[in-house]
């Protein structure tokens, strides 16, 4: 496992362009957000580019970027959040993000720690961080809802039961987009083993 996740950092000139279109990308949208006060989206976005630019950083290589498909995923709620038309797409959108970032986390610590995954516990990391996540926000806005007076869940004009029953599909988006971004990513990492994708400078320690 070791080596297969290794190789999903890719040297490839047309890999790199493309993923860093999407840092590009997610760094106008934390800018944007942070301007129009949407605190929650900029910070979000910048996450993921911070996640992102962590391996080219560390190696000093830009080429050195994680594979674009990932990183896309990771971006989907920004996306999703502009053309989604029902609360469970917006939400299924989110988790497969939160998703995206638990792969992402899932690799770094596979190349730059000790840690070591075998592929079934790839999955069930990725699975139970979304689920969890899903968990730890819905107790955040509960919180800010309480002690702020923000109508993330709290919204008097809606009652108990709409908002119970809105919880439980954000639960529901958690567990299926972690459990399929987990399942698609063990495949997705021995479908591409075949191919050079370390930088040589990592390739002694992988």
């Amino acid at each position: 496992m070791s080596r297969d996740v290794a190789r999903l950092l890719r040297d490839r000139r047309v890999n790199a362009l493309a993923a860093w279109c999407i840092v590009a990308m997610l760094a106008a949208v934390s800018v944007t957000s942070a301007v129009q006060a949407d605190v929650l989206w900029a910070g979000f976005a910048a996450a993921v580019a911070a996640l992102a630019l962590f391996p080219p950083v560390l190696l000093r290589n830009r080429d050195a970027m994680l594979p674009w498909e990932i990183l896309l995923l990771a971006a989907s709620p920004v996306v999703g959040r502009l053309f989604a038309t029902l609360s469970l797409t917006g939400n299924l959108a989110t988790y497969l993000s939160v998703a995206a970032i638990a792969l992402i986390l899932a690799v770094e610590l596979q190349l730059f720690t000790p840690v070591r995954m075998t592929p079934r516990f790839a999955v069930v990391f990725v699975a139970i961080t979304t689920m969890a996540t899903a968990g730890v926000w819905a107790v955040v806005r509960w919180v800010a809802d309480q002690f702020f007076g923000t109508t993330f869940i709290l919204d008097p004009t809606v009652s108990e039961h709409v908002i119970e029953e809105a919880v439980m599909w954000e639960f529901v988006a958690s567990t299926i987009a972690g459990i399929g971004a987990g399942v698609v990513f063990a495949y997705y990492v021995r479908q591409q083993a075949g191919t050079s994708r370390v930088p040589e400078e990592v390739q002694p320690d992988v």
